[in-house]
């Protein structure tokens, strides 16, 4: 059993979460539970970040003390995590007496160890304020193209690189005042005396993908430069310890405490855990000589690898602590193959996500897209309804629904002594060693296609027995058994596979399964002879109209103005629209796209057909259609067609119609059948 500890990059408390921010904590959240489900010990802990002069100033114009904002959004941000089903085992924050303790520690070391130099810095200084400009605070033209409104670190016209000093006509974003250059004495982390180390670890041990690899080789090759450690107040963080007496208070940047806010999270749930069965050893995690014996890794967004690839091992090797055994970092997130966008409202917060769309939904989809490169993401709505629908729904869940029921009704809910399928089910659970090694690889896409292609070979194996048709024929109830009864052990094996990814359908599949163990290792144990419940629905489809209310809502709850409709013309029409129905009175008719799994003619009856489809509901529905005299069956069978499904069921001479299966034409002289690509989503609304 391996002992890791895992983590995700801090979510500044200065703002929500949004889809962008999700990625990396759900990338990050299935990867623990998958290797926990290997039966590793791991554990997984994140906190807000809580310092800097943003946070002080969001907090002064909200008229409250900054600890005070940051428990506020901590409170936010934890809830919103939650509903993502993100299953931290701490979750805590910088602004702590851990924090402060590890800060102050690592900073000693390092002084003692004369990594830590001053030197005066002339800096802006915004004087309404009174106090020093980062550079996202100061505006101006750019000193090489002359573009104006441009940040005091980059030109986004022309790409330049600067100082804020060098900017022209510089402003203050805060109090749009002139800002003063003004010397202050600054603390600094050399940086330089690690270049070799660095350059070593970086290429060592597969701690770092190699396109990040590659990435920080420029840096090495422009230089390393020391790192100013150290901002004046006002701010709100830690004060450096052991200044010169009389010299004004200096704060440790944001920067070097937050990569600590790790270590401390982990050292307050050791604090919690003491003295119970789970204790934790705060040492056996991040003293050097344990390296080798535990494993710690960061889960990262590309943006902030020189902080976590180069400033973190270097500051951790510096002060006696154990390096990280692997960073991983992760692309961005677009939306409809754009940046996320406030005005067409597809900047979604996590909280709008989740009133109108289930969480789970995003977490396959994006553990469909992600792999172990470092590459953007796309968050495509139509292909994400598309998928989650037809996956999820139309292939998983399916097996399940197209099967408890005759294993209930017909056999108390028993499964057979022995598989009938052996070959089949044994390929299955093997394919459990692949997906086992992709999710640990973190290439997630690969494990939920290999997952996918055993949800294709059970739906195949359905379909080839039809167990719908055996259930109608005397002497065949074996057999019906015998087939449902390895339809739901293949379920069962697929919820073990997507467990880390879908927990909460997972934990509803095991009470209709009644079982209490999907590890990875329990899908060698077959369910022979168990007794299941009663099947439940597990999940239903996406619906456009949810997904237009998501983007909808994301345009007002960010503030965005929303576009008046076009005017109407107010006119009397009446006369014209009587022949005319109202879309309120079209969108009664449910159409559902139906895979005819069975058509065959009606004895007795020279005009119907009798068609058994799946509309993507827990059993198949019977429908006749007086189509005989232009179709023999086996040319409807197998076929994608249009059912409405809302229509009153039918009892006729012959059964019960529970539907209308459309056709076009002249019912004298020729209909034919609407038929749709095989791409079409079965149980999906037409409309």
């Amino acid at each position: 059993m391996r002992e890791i500890l895992v983590t995700s990059a801090l979510p500044y408390a200065n703002g929500y979460i949004h889809l962008g921010h999700l990625v990396e904590y759900i990338q990050t959240d299935i990867w623990a539970r998958a290797m926990k489900a290997q039966g590793h010990q791991v554990t997984y802990v994140c906190a807000d970040d809580a310092h800097g002069t943003a946070i002080m100033l969001k907090a002064e114009d909200n008229g409250i003390t900054p600890e005070e904002q940051i428990a506020s959004v901590k409170a936010s941000h934890e809830a919103d995590f939650a509903k993502f089903l993100i299953e931290f085992d701490n979750y805590h924050s910088t602004h702590s007496a851990e924090n402060k303790h590890y800060s102050e520690l690592i900073y000693r070391r390092l002084n003692s160890a004369g990594h830590i130099s001053t030197r005066d810095v002339e800096q802006l200084f915004d004087p309404e304020k009174q106090l020093f400009l980062a550079d996202r605070f100061v505006k101006g033209e750019c000193p090489e193209c002359g573009s104006a409104d441009q940040y005091g670190d980059n030109c986004e016209v022309c790409g330049t690189t600067y100082d804020a000093t060098e900017l022209k006509n510089p402003r203050s974003t805060l109090s749009d005042a002139t800002p003063v250059l003004k010397v202050s004495k600054h603390y600094f982390f050399d940086l330089p005396e690690f270049e070799q180390f660095l350059q070593d670890w970086t290429r060592s041990d597969k701690r770092l993908q190699p396109s990040v690899a590659n990435k920080l080789q420029e840096w090495f090759d422009a230089g390393l430069a020391s790192w100013d450690i150290s901002r004046d107040a006002p701010y709100f963080g830690f004060k450096i310890p052991d200044t010169p007496e009389g010299e004004p208070d200096k704060y440790f940047y944001v920067w070097l405490d937050a990569p600590v806010g790790y270590m401390a999270s982990f050292q307050n749930l050791c604090d919690k855990r003491a003295g119970t069965d789970n204790a934790l050893d705060f040492d056996r995690y991040w003293a050097a000589e344990n390296e080798h014996k535990t494993e710690v890794y960061h889960f990262i967004g590309k943006d902030i690898v020189y902080f976590h690839a180069l400033f973190w091992p270097a500051m951790l090797a510096g002060s006696e602590f154990r390096t990280p055994t692997g960073v991983f970092a992760h692309g961005f997130l677009m939306v409809n193959g754009e940046k996320m966008s406030k005005s067409r409202g597809t900047f979604i917060k996590a909280e709008t996500y989740a009133e109108h769309l289930h969480p789970e939904y995003l977490r396959y989809y994006f553990a469909s897209k992600l792999s172990d490169k470092v590459e953007d993401i796309n968050l495509d709505l139509e292909d994400f309804m598309q998928k989650v629908n037809s996956d999820l729904v139309g292939k998983v869940v399916n097996i399940a629904s197209r099967s408890a029921g005759f294993i209930v009704k017909k056999y108390d809910g028993m499964l057979t002594e022995v598989c009938a399928e052996p070959k089949l089910l044994e390929d299955i659970t093997k394919t459990g060693d692949e997906i086992a090694t992709a999710y640990e690889n973190r290439e997630f896409s690969r494990a939920m296609r290999l997952i996918m292609q055993c949800a294709d070979k059970a739906n195949e194996y359905i379909d080839e027995k039809k167990p719908w048709a055996l259930a109608k024929q005397e002497g065949t109830e074996q057999e019906v058994q015998d087939v449902c009864s390895v339809a739901i052990n293949i379920f069962r094996q697929l919820m073990v596979y997507l467990a880390p990814v879908l927990p909460e359908l997972t934990h509803n599949a095991k009470a209709f399964l009644n079982i209490d163990d999907l590890s990875f290792h329990s899908r060698n144990e077959w369910l022979l002879g168990h007794q299941i419940n009663k099947f439940k629905p597990l999940m239903q489809r996406i619906e456009e109209k949810d997904v237009t209310a998501m983007i909808e809502a994301s345009k007002a709850s960010l503030g965005e103005s929303k576009e008046e409709p076009a005017a109407t013309d107010k006119e009397d029409n009446s006369a014209e629209q009587a022949d005319y129905i109202g879309i309120e009175d079209f969108s009664k008719v449910e159409m559902k796209v139906a895979h005819v799994l069975e058509c065959s003619h009606v004895e007795g009856a020279d005009k119907l057909l009798q068609f058994t489809l799946d509309v993507g509901e827990d059993k198949p529905r019977n429908v006749f259609s007086g189509i005989r005299k232009f179709y023999e069956p086996e040319q409807l069978t197998g076929k994608k067609v249009i059912c409405v499904t809302n229509l009153a069921p039918r009892k006729m001479k012959f059964g019960i119609s529970e539907g209308m299966v459309l056709s076009t034409g002249n019912p004298k002289t020729q209909l034919t059948v609407v038929t749709l690509p095989d791409a079409c989503v079965v149980g999906d609304l037409l409309g």
